[in-house]
């Protein structure tokens, strides 16, 4: 690592939800809404995002733990912002606390209800070496 980033650092991705990020089973009754394995993708990447600064080019963050409280729908065409907060830091193994608020008003976020409350754990892990374990168990 080239440095080590700093308990309470924040980072915030922010994105509108698109079609291919809905739940594929919408229908006339249930309607066309976030699903949640997107929710903890934009979670993950809100969080490396926050660590790309401090890794070195060899280094990557991976998703180890993810323990989500999905609080309430995200309809398509609202925008949503991710927040990563570093809560604990043990050389190489990181928690994040993140939370995910929808906005009413679009980029404004005046009036804003939050959606997700998440602990995200993710460690540094060279690049290489995941590569070499992946091909390993390919068929």
């Amino acid at each position: 690592m080239k440095s080590q980033p700093r308990i309470g650092a924040i980072d915030t991705l922010a994105f509108v939800v698109k079609a291919e990020h809905a739940i594929d089973f919408s229908d006339q009754v249930m309607p066309h809404i976030l699903s949640t394995p997107w929710l903890i993708w934009f979670l993950e990447h809100a969080a490396r995002q926050l660590m790309l600064p401090h890794l070195e080019d060899e280094e990557s963050t991976v998703g180890a733990r993810v323990d989500v409280e999905h609080l309430s729908p995200t309809p398509v065409g609202h925008e949503v912002r991710c927040q990563a907060k570093l809560i604990f830091s043990d050389q190489r193994l990181f928690s994040f606390d993140s939370t995910i608020i929808i906005g009413r008003d679009r980029g404004i976020f005046e009036d804003s209800q939050k959606i997700i409350l998440a602990n995200f754990v993710a460690p540094i892990v060279q690049r290489l070496i995941v590569n070499i374990f992946f091909r390993s168990i390919q068929p």
